[in-house]
C-alpha cells in the first residue's frame, strides 16, 4: 500500500472555492495545471496511491479550506485533510476547532515558498502560542512548509510542544550538492533528537538529492541513519511537481530503491499512518 501525505487539489470553481492566495498572486502550478479532486483519484488509482493527506493549496485558497473539506467529505474513504489557519490571529483556535470538525486532521503553517519567497519571521512569535496549544489539545500534527533560516525558530517551538508532532515539509529544502557528509543540510540533521520531528520527503528532495556531489546512495541511506524511516513519509506535491502522479511516484521508488523494504515500506505507508491514523480505518 501507498499513502500521499503531499498532494493538493484545485476546484475550477472559482465562485464557489474563490481564490484567495498567501501573498496576493496565485502560484503558477495551480493556475496552469490544477488537479480537481476527482482528477485526484483517477491519478491516484493510475498510480496505485491507495490514500492521500491533502494538503491545503495555501498559493490558492490561503486559509480558506472548504475545498479540500469537502473533498473529504465526498471521499472519505480515500482522503484525509491538511488544512491552514492564520495562528497569529486571535481566533487561531477556533477555526482550528472549525476544521477539525470538518474532519481535517492536520494543519500547515506556510511561511515561505512559491508566493512567499522569503522566510516569515513569525514561525516562534508567541502570538501563535494558542494555535499551537490548541494543536497538541486536539492531537493533530503540524506541517511547516519553510526554509533552513527558520530552522533555529523551529528549534524553539519543539522544544516547548514537545507533545506536538511537526512534519517538515520538503526537509526545508536543505542544499545537497555538496555530497557526503552533506553539511549544506547539517541544519536539518541537528534536529534529529528531537522525537516530535518528522521530516516529508518530495520529488523535490529527490531531485536535490541527484545534484552535485549529492546522490541517492549516499544521501538516503544517511538520512535514514539519523531520523529513521519511521519519523520520514513520502509525499508527491503533486501537482506542484510536474509531471504525472505515477511518473512522480516512480521517480520517487526508484531513488528510494537503495534502502530496505523495510525503511520503503515505513517512508510510502506507515509512517504516513503514524501521523494520520484515520487512514488506516478507511
Amino acid at each position: 500500500m501507498t499513502i500521499d501525505i503531499h498532494p493538493h487539489v484545485i476546484s475550477t470553481d472559482t465562485g464557489r472555492y474563490p481564490n484567495a492566495p498567501v501573498g496576493g498572486h496565485k502560484s503558477d502550478w495551480s493556475r496552469e495545471r490544477p488537479v480537481s479532486m476527482e482528477q485526484m483519484i483517477a491519478a491516484m488509482d493510475q498510480a496505485g496511491i491507495a490514500k492521500s493527506a491533502l494538503v491545503q493549496a495555501s498559493t490558492c485558497y490561503g486559509h480558506d479550506n472548504s475545498y479540500i473539506a469537502d473533498a473529504v467529505a465526498a471521499h472519505p474513504n480515500r482522503f484525509t485533510g491538511v488544512f491552514s489557519v492564520d495562528v497569529l490571529a486571535p481566533d487561531a483556535p477556533d477555526k482550528i476547532r472549525y476544521w477539525v470538525g470538518r474532519n481535517l486532521t492536520g494543519m500547515r503553517l506556510f511561511t515561505a515558498g512559491s508566493t512567499m519567497p522569503n522566510q516569515a519571521d513569525w514561525v516562534d512569535d508567541p502570538r501563535s502560542f494558542p494555535a499551537w496549544e490548541c494543536a497538541s489539545e486536539l492531537g493533530i500534527p503540524v506541517c511547516m512548509q519553510m526554509t533552513v533560516k527558520a530552522l533555529p525558530q523551529l528549534t524553539h517551538m519543539l522544544e516547548r510542544f514537545q507533545n506536538v508532532r511537526v512534519i517538515l515539509d520538503h526537509l526545508a529544502k536543505p542544499t545537497l550538492s555538496d555530497g557526503p557528509p552533506y553539511a549544506g543540510a547539517s541544519d536539518v540533521f541537528r534536529l534529529a533528537d528531537y522525537r516530535n520531528l518528522y521530516l516529508k520527503l518530495t520529488p523535490r528532495t529527490v531531485a536535490e538529492a541527484q545534484k552535485g556531489k549529492a546522490t541517492h546512495a549516499t544521501f538516503f541511506p544517511f538520512l535514514v541513519s539519523k531520523f529513521g524511516a519511521s519519523r520520514i513519509a513520502w509525499g508527491s506535491n503533486y501537482p506542484a511537481s510536474e509531471g504525472t502522479l505515477p511518473e512522480l511516484l516512480k521517480v520517487s521508488q526508484a531513488a528510494l530503491s537503495v534502502l530496505s523494504a523495510e525503511d520503503r515500506y515505513w517512508i510510502f505507508a506507515r509512517t504516513a499512518l503514524t501521523l494520520y491514523p484515520v487512514l488506516a480505518g478507511k
